[in-house]
């Protein structure tokens, strides 16, 4: 099963503004397995491949089939009304807290840990990006 999804870029990030296609793929074993999750949209992340597939702890090693499509956007995404499970639980979204240690694209990873301008000025080209594509 396929289902086409769409999250807005987080407040308060380079992101802001963005609006972001994803693919979810789903298997037969779901949800004892975790989905595919890629962007279709183009993504400048340091945890995100070049084919737009998502480096994310809870789509790989620490999957739960208690998760659903909705914990799993919020995971890559986090708007206004999630900020106190935020601030609770520590960063929950890709978006706003990427992990450079983990990178699925490297060039994205050294600009974010090395040159944060640079970085963002590139994240900003993908948001205008993103307002055509959508």
């Amino acid at each position: 099963m396929l289902w086409n999804a769409v999250i807005f870029g987080p407040v308060g990030t380079p992101f802001e503004d963005g609006t972001f296609k994803l693919v979810i793929e789903f298997s037969e074993e779901y949800p004892n397995k975790p989905p595919t999750v890629r962007f279709i949209s183009k993504m400048f992340h340091p945890n995100v491949y070049a084919d737009g597939s998502i480096c994310l702890d809870i789509l790989q090693n620490r999957w739960s089939p208690t998760y659903d499509v909705s914990s799993i956007l919020t995971s890559i995404q986090v708007h206004d009304g999630f900020v106190t499970l935020r601030l609770m639980n520590g960063p929950v979204s890709l978006l706003d807290e990427p992990n450079p240690n983990s990178p699925a694209n490297s060039q994205a990873a050294q600009l974010y840990q090395e040159n944060k301008r640079e970085y963002e000025k590139r994240v900003s080209a993908i948001v205008e990006q993103s307002w055509v594509d959508s």
